[in-house]
C-alpha cells in the first residue's frame, strides 16, 4: 500500500507518517514547513510574550505524548516546502506521490485550484481537530475549553471537501481525560486517538467501506477563524483555573465514536 500525507512539520504531524509508515510500503509526506517554536519565533501565531507562555505549554503537552522532531523511517519520502506553497506545485512536481491509494490531510493549508479536484476526485480523508458540525475552522478545541465544552473536544475524520470542515462525516475520535492531564494534555491527546483511530481503519480496510454522513450545520456552535485567537482570550485562558476531572462529560451526537 502507498499513501500520500499533506501535513505540516510539528512532532504531532510527522507522528502520523510515521504511523503509517509502520505498515505501508511508502509513505509520500509533503510537509509544509512552519516554525516550530511559535510563540518564539513569527510565524503562522504572532511573537508575543502571551503568546510564547501559551505555546509552551502546547509543546510541552506535544512532546509529551508525541515525542519531539526526529528523522522519519526509510519508507517515508519528504517534500518539505514553505507554508502556503502548497497550492503552487504542479503536478509534475508531486509526482508519484499522486498515484497512491490513500490520501491523507492533516494540518495542510487550505487546499484549492488542480489538487482540490485532484483530491476530491480520489476520495482524501481530511482529519479535522474539532468535532463537526458543533466546532469548525481554527483551533476547534482550544474553543470548546474556552466556552466550557469539554465534551466537544476531538476530531472528526471527514472526506475532504472544497468548503473548510465541511465534508461527509466517517467517524468522530474522543479522547479520555487521563490522571494529571491539563487541558493542554486533553487537546493533544485527541489528536493520538485521531490518529490511531484513522491509521488503524486504513490498515485494516474498514476505511474503505464505510458509509459517510452529511454534516448538519444547523448544529453548529462556533465557527472561528485564526485572528480571533489573540493575546486577550490567550491571556484570560492561561488565568482560568481549569479542573477537567471536576467536569461532567456529557457528549453530542457522535457518530460512530471512538473514545480512547
Amino acid at each position: 500500500m502507498r499513501v500520500t500525507v499533506f501535513s505540516s512539520n510539528q512532532p504531532r504531524h510527522l507522528n502520523l507518517a510515521r504511523e503509517f509508515a509502520q505498515f505501508a510500503d511508502t509513505v509520500y509526506f509533503v510537509s509544509e514547513v512552519n516554525t516550530i517554536f511559535p510563540g518564539k519565533v513569527s510565524g503562522f501565531f504572532q511573537k508575543t510574550e502571551v503568546m510564547q507562555d501559551y505555546f509552551s505549554n502546547v509543546i510541552q503537552s506535544e512532546k509529551k505524548i508525541f515525542g519531539d522532531v526526529d528523522f522519519l523511517p526509510n519508507n517515508v519520502r519528504t517534500l518539505a516546502i514553505k507554508g502556503g506553497d502548497l497550492n503552487l506545485l504542479s503536478e509534475k512536481q508531486l509526482g508519484n506521490a499522486l498515484s497512491s491509494d490513500v490520501f491523507i490531510v492533516f494540518g495542510a493549508s487550505y487546499i484549492k485550484g488542480w489538487l482540490i479536484d485532484f483530491l476530491v476526485d480520489n476520495k482524501a480523508i481530511n482529519i479535522h481537530m474539532g468535532l463537526s458540525p458543533y466546532y469548525r475552522g481554527s483551533s476547534c478545541n482550544f474553543w470548546a475549553l474556552y466556552d466550557g465544552n469539554p465534551s466537544y473536544v476531538g476530531a472528526t475524520i471527514h472526506m475532504l471537501s472544497k468548503g473548510l470542515d465541511s465534508g461527509d462525516m466517517l467517524f468522530h475520535c474522543v479522547p479520555k481525560l487521563q490522571d494529571s492531564d491539563s487541558q493542554f494534555d486533553f487537546t493533544m491527546r485527541s489528536v493520538l486517538v485521531a490518529q490511531e483511530g484513522l491509521v488503524q481503519t486504513v490498515k485494516d480496510g474498514r476505511i474503505f467501506s464505510m458509509s459517510s454522513v452529511q454534516q448538519d450545520k444547523s448544529l453548529e456552535v462556533r465557527y472561528t477563524k485564526n485572528n480571533e485567537f489573540t493575546d486577550d482570550v490567550a491571556r484570560e485562558f492561561l488565568g482560568r483555573a481549569i479542573d477537567l476531572s471536576s467536569e461532567k462529560f456529557e457528549y453530542p451526537n457522535l457518530l460512530c465514536p471512538i473514545f480512547k
